[in-house]
């Protein structure tokens, strides 16, 4: 099999399991983050002063990734940015807003939102492992996607693509979007990732607390957990038991 096929076939099955595979890197992350609590004297901030402005400023880079996922799909059309999990789909190709200064927004958005939590691990080989682990693990998706947009809108594609780059965003190249900004869309496609991001950093905290007595737990990040997780069920109830988030054509 040739190596552009065989790049397109790992991309495929990645993006299939592209929700569940990163879950693996985080867990290692995780353990490397509980070690440095168990031994104290190998991360460079515990205790410190700014212990608590680290562990936000690595929550506020997750957000930043959220921030530009809210952006990317608010501005889209219906059954484009989805959440697809068994095959690409796009009815249309987003050339606007912010797809017209980065070809793949929503995996740009991901890195971020990942980046936060191998920060907080204190710990610098960690965070370059996971750095090369995204870029070996979403090229193959990327590739895999521009694959099927390059067969499904040719010429079009063609031209968008030979412009925009990939994923280091080019601001010179704005174009303002189509359309609307929906929150609608959001609270239906991204309801899940507010929660998802304060669940983790809380989960972090208190595992911090059980290894070191020390440890004062943030009932910032346990209320913040608490109310975006009451969000995230409403949400879904609404979106499967009503028609409030429901709005034509996104």
């Amino acid at each position: 099999m040739a190596l552009q096929e065989e790049f397109e076939k790992q991309g495929i099955w990645l993006f299939r399991y592209r929700g569940v595979l990163p879950m693996v890197i985080l867990a290692i992350g995780a353990l490397i983050y509980l070690r440095s609590q168990y031994y104290p004297e190998i991360y460079f901030l515990q205790n410190a002063e700014y212990e608590f402005l680290f562990g936000m400023f690595c929550l506020a880079i997750s957000l930043g990734g959220l921030a530009i996922r809210v952006y990317a799909v608010g501005n889209t059309p219906k059954n484009t940015s989805g959440r697809n999990v068994k095959e690409q789909v796009a009815d249309e190709l987003n050339t606007t807003g912010i797809y017209s200064v980065v070809r793949h927004p929503l995996y740009l958005g991901n890195f971020f939102i990942w980046l936060g939590p191998a920060i907080l691990t204190g710990h610098f080989w960690f965070v370059i492992a996971f750095c090369l682990f995204y870029w070996v693990y979403y090229e193959r998706i990327m590739f895999a996607e521009e694959q099927f947009l390059r067969r499904k809108f040719e010429a079009r594609y063609q031209e968008w693509a030979s412009i925009t780059p990939a994923f280091f965003p080019n601001l010179s190249l704005f174009k303002q979007s189509t359309l609307s900004f929906s929150w609608k869309k959001v609270f239906k496609k991204e309801k899940n990732v507010l929660a998802g991001i304060f669940l983790l950093f809380t989960v972090f905290d208190l595992a911090c607390a059980l290894m070191d007595k020390n440890h004062q737990i943030s009932y910032f990040l346990l209320s913040a957990c608490l109310l975006t997780g009451v969000m995230y069920l409403i949400l879904k109830y609404l979106k499967k038991k009503t028609t409030v988030l429901d709005e034509d054509g996104r």
